[in-house]
């Protein structure tokens, strides 16, 4: 009876040490190479059909993509100083116009019929002067005549340039050139002082505003080129450059603010979009790179499946490998370390595939991969 204890617990044993010591669930599949690693263990069994391409090299521009928004390089919501009654309109909703233009104008006859009224005083005050002024020539007036006339006709020119700074506030024009909004505002409407009349924006050139995290300050500068990308118009690009740099960090984000300049001759893009931004930083590099169907993600980093010629020579079989990837562009994904060019590295059917597993390779159904992939219509 105690040999039949003594058999039982030594089966137990053995199973629970082959449970803790042949199982590891954080382990890659590469747990199975061989010793020291130096080569995949030969799992045999038939050969599973996976898709395949060789690592290539590609020089990258590396680069930031980065969100945004567009801003008018001239922008105002037009209004007035003064109240009253719009006595007419110069303009449509939507029109351009150019800077100077007549918008609106509201009734001032009263300020108009003192102008009037200054003007005629100071015009006498001027005849004033000119005659005492000839009178002076022949002693027939004083010195302080003279003087006192020179006074009031200044004082009268005061006068007339107040008046008249005080009617051009009832009347509204463009103080730069752009594109008008909606009209707010109709004939005959009272008119509170500081009402918005209608939105002005100057749309050619427009800014783009984004902000650039606080490690690459040092790799931006003025004329460094950006891309824009907005999504009312898929498949489009707009070139531009950088303009302005903050001087100053934002301290609760830690990022500093850049603005830059695009062409906009059509008015196509209006502010307020919300802008997609590539940045390029630095000097292109040259980068391995694969289609990222080939990466294989897992707690323990990433993977791929290099398939190699098994030691007779005559079937390929896969090697799983560590890599350390970088930044992706479309459909591909530059490898930073890990994979070296020419070698063939699995990109679908990585699921059927462990250390050592045969291969045959079968690219009939794999899609074309492109790092700038253009959406179809």
């Amino acid at each position: 009876m105690t040999k039949r204890r003594v058999m039982f617990w030594v089966v137990v044993a053995a199973l629970v040490g082959g449970l803790v010591y042949g199982f590891n669930p954080l382990a890659p599949s590469g747990a199975g190479k061989g010793p020291a690693g130096k080569g995949p263990a030969d799992h045999g069994g038939p050969p599973q059909t996976v898709a395949a391409e060789p690592a290539k090299t590609q020089m990258w521009q590396p680069s930031m993509e980065l969100v945004g928004e567009l801003r008018a390089s001239e922008g105002a919501d037009l209004a007035l100083q003064v109240s009253g009654i719009v006595q007419s309109i110069s303009f449509e909703s939507g029109d351009p116009v150019h800077a100077d233009m007549p918008l609106l104008q509201l009734i001032a006859d009263d300020q108009v019929a003192k102008l009037d009224s200054l003007k005629a005083t100071a015009a006498l005050n001027a005849l004033t002067l000119k005659r005492d002024t000839e009178q002076l020539k022949i002693k027939a007036v004083s010195q302080a005549t003279v003087d006192t006339d020179q006074a009031n006709l200044k004082n009268a020119e005061a006068l007339v340039a107040q008046q008249q700074a005080l009617v051009n506030q009832y009347s509204l024009k463009a103080p730069f050139s752009g594109r008008l909004g909606i009209r707010g505002v109709d004939l005959g409407q009272y008119v509170s002082a500081g009402t918005t009349v209608v939105t002005l924006q100057a749309l050619d050139p427009i800014f783009a505003d984004f902000y650039v995290p606080q490690q690459y300050f040092g790799r931006i500068e003025v004329g460094q080129p950006v891309t824009v990308k907005i999504d009312t118009y898929p498949g489009e690009t707009f070139p531009g450059t950088v303009s302005a740099i903050n001087p100053k960090i934002e301290t609760g984000s830690r990022n500093v603010r850049v603005r830059a300049t695009l062409k906009n001759p059509n008015g196509r893009l209006v502010p307020g979009m919300f802008a997609k931004i590539a940045l390029d930083l630095g000097k292109a590099e040259r980068f391995v790179t694969l289609p990222q169907t080939a990466i294989v993600a897992n707690p323990y980093g990433a993977t791929v499946f290099v398939l190699e010629k098994s030691t007779d020579g005559k079937t390929l079989v896969a090697r799983e490998t560590f890599v350390k990837t970088g930044q992706a562009r479309g459909d591909l994904i530059a490898v930073v370390s890990g994979l070296k060019e020419g070698e063939t590295v699995v990109v679908a059917g990585q699921i059927k595939l462990r250390n050592g597993t045969p291969a045959v390779i079968d690219n009939s159904h794999i899609p074309k991969t492109e790092a700038d992939p253009k959406v179809s219509d």
